[in-house]
This record gives structure tokens, sequence and C-alpha cells, in this order.
């Protein structure tokens, strides 16, 4: 069986995307495709203008680094760097002047700018996933990609990461797409797409 079969979606900027079915039907395939972290083996994958397939490995790195930010269900922060050292390492290994300056605006913008030098096991599991919200923002991707945001949190806390998402998709204009499992998560986006066996089943815009 095909991971995806005749898949043809495009996300717009400013448009939150809910990727739901049961395990394996093709959420993290789709994800990892958009995000330029696996190549399709036949069609094309467009990410703001750029055919993935097209680029060299430099090409395709420059532009997961540039114009994809990504959030996963267990957070991948660094245990041994502080909050504000984990936000500002993508800028960091990118070269950027201004990496601290960054980080410490987009830790703002998720409201824990006073928790910069405190390290992940200190905090919440809400508090490490707006962390790394905030370090998927530092290079203001065009893309953000949530695999199971909310999987690990309970439903108050879940919903304030909700409340995030919704928030910066609007105001930054990200083309936002976030798998998962939860009803709720699903529910607080704008368009939902169904899949089942690798194919759309259902798109839904509200």
């Amino acid at each position: 069986m095909l991971a995806l079969d005749d898949i043809n979606l495009s996300v717009s900027p400013g448009e939150f995307v809910a990727l739901v079915g049961r395990s394996g039907c093709g959420k993290s395939t789709l994800l990892h495709l958009a995000g330029a972290m696996d190549l399709p083996t036949s069609g094309i994958v467009h990410i703001d203008g750029s055919a993935s397939s097209s680029l060299t490995d430099q090409a395709m790195t420059r532009l997961r680094r540039e114009k994809v930010g990504f959030v996963f269900q267990s957070f991948q922060l660094l245990q041994t760097l502080t909050v504000i050292e984990n936000v500002e390492l993508p800028l960091l290994l990118a070269g950027h002047p201004d990496a601290r300056k960054i980080a410490q605006e987009r830790l703002h913008w998720v409201e824990l700018e006073s928790l910069g030098p405190r390290f992940p096991h200190q905090l919440s599991g809400g508090q490490m996933q707006r962390v790394a919200i905030a370090r998927a923002l530092v290079h203001s991707p065009k893309i953000l990609l949530a695999d199971e945001p909310t999987g690990n949190l309970d439903t108050a806390t879940g919903s304030v990461i909700l409340s995030l998402l919704q928030r910066l998709t609007r105001e930054q204009r990200t083309a936002t797409i976030m798998a998962t499992h939860s009803p709720e998560a699903a529910a607080s986006s704008d368009t939902l797409i169904k899949m089942k066996d690798g194919k759309i089943e259902e798109l839904t815009r509200r």
C-alpha cells in the first residue's frame, strides 16, 4: 500500500489545517513531505514556490532552516541548554548576528520571557511546548508543522497551546499543518482533513 495516494492539497498563508485519522493513515508522511524532511517518489511538493525534489541537499537544508518550523509531541528540547539557548540555537547555527535578541522576542510572544535562564527539566509540559513553539518561530517560517502538539498535555494546557497556534497562524500569516488524534485539537482548525489509507477521505473548510 502507498503511504500517500493521489494527494492534491494546497495550504495558504494564515490557514490552520488539522490532519486526522487512524495511526498509519499517512498524517506523519504528509507532514514530512510538507517540511522537506522526505521527498516524494512521484509528484511534486512545492514549499513557498520551490519544488523540494529539485533542490540540492544544501538548498534543502536552507529551506528547512529558513522557511519551516517544527513542533513535536515530545518537545525535543536539549536538556543541557537553558530555555533561551534552546530558542536561539537555530539562529546560532545559521550564523544570525541577532540570535539572542530574536529569541527573547519570541519568548516574550509566548509569554515565557522570565523563564529564559531555566532548564527544560524545571518547566511544566505546557511551558516546554510553548518554548518549542518559540524555537519554531525564531526564523519567521512560512509553514509550521505540528505533530500531535497536545498529545502529552492535559486538556486545559492543550487548550492554551491550541490558542497559541491559532494566534500565530493569524498574526504571523503562517501556513500551519497539525497532525492530531484529538477531536478538541481538530476543532480548533480552519480546515479539517480526514485521512484514510493514504488518501484524503474528506476535506472541510470552515
